[in-house]
């Protein structure tokens, strides 16, 4: 067998490994010209003598160098040649990392794959293909390595991935090192273009490549780039368990703090949530609440990567968050006591109680202008009042609080023996109690709770104190939604109701609040004895 046989047959068995092309995909080729990209084109073509496939390419002219003009033209000439569409960018490189603050090989990055995304938007593809070898990888690898890294920059580059826009990066000859690509080239006759700025050491991964590696290869193993290569698989495959398991340990222990109490937030999807990937529940106002008891309950390990996910989410670019910043919120977890910690784009750290709250200052509803940072969401500023009128025995009512769901009010005649349900987002009251109406509003100085004494008998407890007692955070107190007459609260929702208004065995009418949209068996039971 041939090298070419050989080479094709071991790349077109790394494509099918790796899932990268099925039949009838379109796929846009990154192809700059040199030895790399023109050889994963070729393979490309060869792949689509097999399977049908849709090809276009995507060139850029960086304007780095005196003859990348001719580049580009080499490159068009062999679209040309092969009836492939043929996409062309020209940008300036240098004059965007000097306006971008970045070095001039991200700016050459960022350009690349604006024009493979814009390439891919007008020939309807859904694929990239960009030309990485396994010396590539194992200089990724390095870098990341001697730079700081953990599992995921120690994987290296993955062969398969999928951007946001659901747009997917595939890396055909990732399995293949340049001895192999260059090798593949000679023997079907197909010359490439020498980039000069690949020859020097100005560029870091270029020392990796022209001194590091060699010198592995010669004074270490062999077989240094190819070891490297398949411990870089298992640290990959080992990341990716590690990241199911953060987002279940965070469903487990984080919630929004989007408005509602710790109690209604924990469990992931609740109220005010807006899922991301993997499940976990994005708080509705750039906030998260961390129950600290059960965070601590998970490995080390878990622990920096939960803080290092969320501090990423509410970061503005996702970047810039060190491991500086994931020690200092992690010591607030491991000491008791009040405190905060400052970090990057405004984020604060804030423990209370049993409970760390992280948050970012003008994130969500209030960078939209719709709330401050603390106080009362703008779907309690103003009560909402509720007739309770007997039209509820017909049709109910329904009042929208924002992202929290919704209050809705129903009443109906109640048979003795029915049970009265004891969920913490579903509350019944004695109807004929009830005055003519009621508010939904924040809380308000003077207001109270009844509740019953051992002896039997019943006192008022001021909300104020009921929310210091159940250590529910100040920032907190104002976003939960009050279920009011007058200052005598029917039910701090999520908490508790008061005992003046409970169903009881002579209750032949029942006023039924329900709060929707919650997880329903997130808990059954509140915290206070018999304040169902």
């Amino acid at each position: 067998m041939g090298i070419r046989e050989e080479t094709e047959k071991k790349v077109f068995a790394y494509i099918e490994e790796q899932g990268m092309l099925s039949a009838g995909d379109r796929v846009v080729a990154g192809v700059s010209g040199g030895a790399d990209s023109v050889c994963m084109l070729a393979l490309l073509l060869a792949w689509r003598e097999r399977r049908p496939l849709s090809l276009a390419v995507a060139h850029v002219n960086h304007g780095l160098r005196r003859e990348a003009g001719e580049d580009a033209g080499y490159v068009e000439e062999l679209c040309r040649r092969e009836g492939v569409p043929f996409f062309l960018t020209e940008s300036d490189v240098r004059r965007s990392a000097l306006e971008e603050g970045c070095s001039e090989e991200d700016a050459g990055r960022r350009i690349r794959y604006r024009a493979f995304r814009e390439a891919a938007r007008r020939t309807g593809a859904d694929r990239v293909a960009v030309a990485h070898n396994s010396g590539d990888n194992a200089e990724t690898m390095l870098f990341h390595l001697f730079r700081g890294s953990g599992l995921a920059g120690l994987g290296g580059i993955a062969p398969l991935r999928r951007e946001e826009g659901g747009l997917w990066i595939l890396r055909p000859i990732l399995c293949l090192e340049r001895r192999e690509v260059e090798a593949y080239l000679r023997e079907r006759g197909i010359s490439w273009r020498r980039d000069s700025t690949n020859e020097g050491d100005d560029y870091c991964r270029n020392r990796i490549r022209h001194h590091i590696l060699p010198y592995a290869g010669e004074a270490v193993s062999a077989g240094a780039v190819g070891h490297m290569l398949r411990t870089a698989q298992l640290l990959r495959e080992t990341e990716g368990y590690l990241r199911q398991q953060t987002e279940e340990a965070l469903g487990r222990c984080v919630g929004p703090a989007g408005g509602m109490e710790p109690e209604m937030g924990l469990a992931a999807g609740g109220a005010g949530a807006d899922t991301v990937p993997g499940g976990v529940a994005s708080g509705a106002a750039g906030r998260y609440l961390v129950d600290v008891e059960a965070f601590l309950g998970f490995h080390r390990a878990l622990q920096g990567r939960m803080l290092l996910e969320l501090l990423k989410r509410l970061s503005p670019t996702g970047k810039d968050i060190l491991a500086v910043h994931v020690q200092d919120v992690l010591a607030l977890f491991e000491r008791e006591g009040n405190r905060h910690v400052t970090l990057p784009f405004g984020i604060t750290a804030r423990r209370q109680y049993a409970l760390v709250l992280l948050e970012r200052a003008g994130a969500g509803e209030g960078s939209a202008g719709m709330e401050a940072e603390d106080g009362a969401p703008p779907y309690l500023r103003e009560p909402l009042e509720v007739p309770l009128t007997e039209a509820l025995f017909g049709t109910p009512a329904a009042y929208r609080l924002g992202s929290l769901g919704e209050l809705e009010f129903s009443a109906f005649s109640i048979k003795k023996e029915r049970e009265v349900p004891k969920n913490r987002y579903t509350k019944w009251f004695d109807y004929d109690k009830m005055e003519e109406r009621a508010v939904i509003r924040s809380r308000e100085r003077g207001d109270y709770l009844t509740i019953a004494r051992e002896a039997g008998s019943m006192a008022h407890k001021s909300l104020k104190d009921y929310m210091i007692g159940e250590k529910i955070p100040r920032q907190l107190r104002d976003r939960i939604p009050v279920v009011a007459m007058g200052s005598h609260v029917l039910w701090l929702v999520g908490w508790r109701i008061s005992e003046a208004f409970k169903v009881s065995g002579d209750t032949e009418r029942v006023l039924q609040v329900r709060l929707t949209g919650q997880n329903e068996e997130s808990g059954t039971e509140e915290k206070d004895v018999g304040a169902h």
